[in-house]
Parts: structure tokens; sequence; C-alpha cells
């Protein structure tokens, strides 16, 4: 070997050492949060019965629920006696970047693990498994997916609802008018007062949605999902110790059975948790 390989080799040993010395060295959400005893949580209000406003106006919640528990849980294994939840607002829009600016530590939503997403951000283990399907007016003759043809439905913008909806109707070449907005307030607003025939979301946050709504037995959902959202909290990309602190926090609770308690507390009138539920918890018990 030549000088000059000999140097370009060690240049090269030196690049990687100092890359990996980087990666090392790389801080992760966990110091802050051990110095100053508090770690930043986001919530949004439209989310019942996973993540919304109570009577006093605190967030509240299964998701909200899990995520305080998660905390008790990194309190623990930091030595302290109690971590400081700042709780701070969040949206479907604006979720993802919050946690990405540094802005959130964990998001306690309803936020459904994609490839494409993991790509921005982390997700923890998964939490909830739900489909996705359509509310209607009780007096609507749409029943299943087939009959939406020619009707008016509501996605809200970026969802992965939106992208599945398209997705399963042009597999049975429906046409329909597809209807974008922000949030799922406007949905329900507009499908009140008849501007829409429709409202594409997640199952379980429909029947929250109507159940809150005025007029009972005045919506009801069509039969067919058009697709499966798996929900977890989410985290910064590539914040390996955070993680994993979350993820020991949720295997625990699985473990110890407290996540029917958790389910029955927020979810419980709804009925029990199906098959495909319970067992997502059951392989979540990871074990330490």
């Amino acid at each position: 070997m030549n000088v000059v390989s000999r140097l370009v080799c060690r240049l090269v040993a030196v690049s990687c050492l100092l890359a990996a010395g980087a990666a090392v060295a790389a801080p992760s959400a966990l110091d802050r949060i051990r110095s100053t005893g508090t770690i930043r949580m986001g919530w949004h209000e439209d989310g019942a019965p996973f993540s919304y406003a109570g009577a006093d106006g605190r967030p509240q919640g299964f998701s909200v629920d899990l995520c305080e528990r998660v905390a008790r849980a990194i309190a623990q294994r930091l030595g302290r006696a109690h971590l400081d939840i700042e709780w701070r607002r969040t949206d479907l829009a604006t979720r993802f970047e919050q946690v990405k600016r540094g802005e959130l530590d964990v998001e306690c939503g309803t936020s459904t693990r994609t490839l494409g997403r993991a790509e921005e951000v982390d997700f923890s283990l998964t939490i909830f498994v739900d489909g996705a399907t359509v509310l209607v007016p009780n007096g609507s003759d749409a029943f299943r997916l087939d009959d939406l043809a020619q009707r008016r439905i509501a996605v809200i913008a970026g969802s992965t609802n939106q992208t599945a909806l398209r997705a399963a109707t042009a597999e049975r070449g429906l046409a329909w008018t597809e209807v974008v907005v922000a949030d799922p307030d406007t949905a329900w607003s507009m499908l009140a007062r008849g501007e829409i025939d429709g409202f594409a979301w997640d199952r379980v946050k429909l029947l929250g949605l109507a159940l809150a709504g005025a007029g009972s037995g005045t919506w009801r959902l069509i039969e067919d999902d058009f697709s499966m959202e798996r929900y977890a909290l989410v985290m910064p990309r590539d914040d390996g110790p955070l993680r994993r602190e979350v993820d020991r926090a949720l295997a625990g609770v699985f473990r110890s059975g407290d996540i029917g308690a958790v389910y029955d507390r927020w979810m419980g009138a709804l009925g029990r948790p199906g098959v495909l539920l319970n067992a997502i918890w059951y392989l979540g018990r990871l074990p330490e």
C-alpha cells in the first residue's frame, strides 16, 4: 500500500469514528425530561373517546390515560417521584410537524402508523386497532360501500382515511364526490346541515361523534370498513432512548392487564374489545 492509499484509509477511519461519536453524542429528549422533570405531551380536542377536553377543559380519553401512565413509568425509571406533564394542544394537521420540531415529546391521539409517516416520526407499540367507515343520516339508503356511488362524502385532508377510501372505491369502480375538510367538526356541521351525504373517518371516533351529537338515533354507520387503522403514540424520529421507555411503559400496561381497565373507562359503553384488539395487546406484552 503506497503513502496516498494509507492516507486515504486513515482519513476514512477518522471520518467513521467522528460519525460514530456524533451518533452516540446525539441528545435524547430523556436528557431534558430528566433534568427538568417535565415531559411535553400533545393532545387534541376532536378525538373522543381517545383525546378530548373534559368538562373542566383538561385533556382526557383513552390515549391521554395511556400517556399519563407512560409519564409515571418514565418518572420511576428516572428515579423521580413524578414528572410534570406539560399538555400542548395539537390537531390533525399540525401534530407531526410539532413532533418533528421538538415541541412535543409524545403525541397522545389517534395517529395511524404508516411506512410513509415513519420516515418523519417514530411510533410506539400499537395501542389500538380500528376500522374506517362512513357515518350517514339514519334515513339514508346507503348501507354498504357500494352504495356510496354519486354521494358527497367528506374526508379529512391528508388523512389515511382519504387515501384508503379513494383506493377502495376505485377498486369497485365507484364514482363519488370527495369533499375535503380540515377537521371533523367541519364535517359534522356539514352533515347536520345536509350539505354532504356522509363522513368517512375511524369507526370508534365516528361513534363518539354521533353519541355526543344532538338527536339520538339520527345517525348510523354503514356496514363496511374500508381500511384498518393502527393507532400508536408518536415521538421524534431516531430518539431510541425515549422510544424504548415509552414502549417499556406500554408493555407494562399490557402485561399487567391494566389496558382492560383503561378500555372500560373510556369505551366500555361501546361493548367489549374484539379478538383482533385483544391480540394486539397480547402481542404488545414484550418481556424485559
